[in-house]
């Protein structure tokens, strides 16, 4: 990634050919091996950190004139701290051998920093011009990149969204992860527009159903009619669309049975959005059996005077914890007579449905805080309850 960003930006460009040490840790700019003098009056070297804003991967303007960095406080050749270019005390990990440990605000006359190369060698002229009065050798010019070690990058372009928010870190928590999608038809489509935007290595695609007018109407984005005629399978379909965003998306049109149900033995994690009760008790069982962890989610929506009410349910299960999917979770078909009754679905509600399905999953891989460890919840859309199990 940094040899595109290098060749595409000007202001990233001049920084390497003038022999900065160059890498994108969690989406952020990092120049490492710049030289300060500590309070002991001795040679030490840390890193600079900037957010990096971009379009396209196309740098933009800094939006803030203040840096990061990773050693103790600079100081003059006597051992005195530099009072100037204090701003701010407090420890961030960027990513793992890379912790932020203070900040410095120099705010250039003009009020902002027109590109990249004016802030980073702004802030390590400052730094390393004390650090020269004692060793003439030491620059911040060492002509060497390193690109630091951080997972294979999943996207088409940088993910400096995560950088920005200073949460690289605990985005990281789940690269690597291979997840399936089982159901496509309405939540089964938000989890996948939510977890294409984490850093899990492939998202795989169970859905045997054509993509037709109605899913059109609970489904992330806008289907156009061409493509409803076209009747692509649902799994070709998003596949497809998402391809241009990030890479490991995989269609598997067509659906789980007995027969085929232990390809979901591939993966990290499942997410069952299928409303088929025996089709999700395939599924379910299947994943019991072989220590898998999963989300079920499923909605009773029903029209009472005129209006809807229900509840949104959202049910995990790991080896350790089977006992509330089991508790909560159903598997009939239903009444024989269930052509005569509605399957309400609302968008919000499948989205709803599906933002609660990933934060659960993010809580079981230590991203989001969870004090309650709840395996279960319910939503209900009369009072606007939770109610955790």
């Amino acid at each position: 990634m940094l040899p595109q960003l290098i060749s595409l930006n000007d202001d990233l460009k001049r920084l390497f050919d003038d022999g900065y040490e160059l890498s994108i840790v969690g989406g952020q700019l990092v120049v490492s091996n710049v030289p300060y003098v500590a309070a002991d009056k001795s040679v030490k070297r840390a890193a600079l950190v900037s957010e990096l804003h971009l379009n396209a991967n196309r740098t933009l303007a800094p939006k803030t004139h203040v840096m990061r960095f990773t050693g103790d406080h600079p100081c003059d050749k006597h051992g005195k701290e530099l009072p100037y270019m204090k701003h701010g005390t407090s420890r961030e990990t960027i990513s793992e051998g890379i912790v932020v440990a203070r900040s410095f605000s120099c705010k250039p006359t003009s009020g902002a920093y027109p590109n990249y190369y004016e802030k980073v060698t702004t802030y390590a002229s400052m730094i390393a011009v004390h650090a020269q009065q004692i060793d003439p050798e030491a620059t911040p010019r060492t002509h060497a990149v390193t690109q630091i070690d951080e997972p294979d990058m999943p996207f088409r372009y940088l993910d400096n969204a995560s950088g920005l928010a200073g949460i690289s870190e605990m985005a990281e928590r789940v690269a690597g992860q291979k997840i399936a999608v089982v159901g496509l038809g309405g939540t089964g489509s938000y989890v996948l527009d939510l977890i294409a935007k984490s850093w899990v290595a492939e998202i795989h695609l169970f859905d045997g159903d054509d993509l037709i007018q109605h899913n059109a109407f609970r489904c992330p984005g806008a289907i156009s009619a061409q493509t409803l005629l076209e009747r692509p399978k649902k799994a070709d379909h998003y596949a497809a669309l998402y391809d241009p965003f990030r890479k490991g998306v995989v269609a598997h049109p067509y659906y789980l049975t007995e027969e085929n149900v232990s390809e979901l033995e591939a993966f990290d994690f499942v997410f069952i959005c299928v409303d088929k009760g025996s089709a999700k008790k395939t599924v379910a069982e299947h994943l019991e059996k072989t220590g898998k962890s999963f989300v079920d989610v499923g909605m009773g929506i029903v029209v009472a005077e005129g209006k809807l009410l229900g509840v949104v349910r959202t049910s995990a299960s790991t080896p350790e914890d089977r006992g509330a999917f089991q508790k909560h979770v159903r598997f009939g078909d239903g009444d024989p007579d269930a052509a005569y009754t509605k399957n309400v679905q609302i968008a919000e509600l499948n989205a709803l449905n599906a933002c609660h399905a990933v934060m659960k999953w993010k809580k079981i891989n230590g991203i989001y805080l969870d004090l309650e460890g709840e395996m279960n919840s319910n939503y209900t859309i009369d009072g606007n309850h939770m109610s955790n199990e």
